[in-house]
């Protein structure tokens, strides 16, 4: 395995993940609070999952918004 290669790959999914997983709360955020769903004082339970099937990989991070 070059580790180089693999490096770089990692890196570039989880930048995606990160970007797209930020966009997509933001967005969902904005909405829940326009329309009463959610409350700038009460925190918003977040959770990701990464799942690897072929390596027998899911990875859960769980959190927390905080909006105040």
């Amino acid at each position: 395995m070059n580790e180089d290669v693999f490096n770089i790959s990692v890196r570039k999914f989880l930048k995606e993940l990160g970007v797209t997983s930020q966009r997509e709360l933001e967005k969902a955020v904005r909405a829940a609070l326009a329309d009463g769903r959610a409350s700038a004082e009460r925190p918003i339970q977040v959770k990701a999952v990464v799942n690897a099937p072929a390596l027998g990989l899911t990875h859960t991070v769980e959190g927390e918004l905080d909006l105040k």
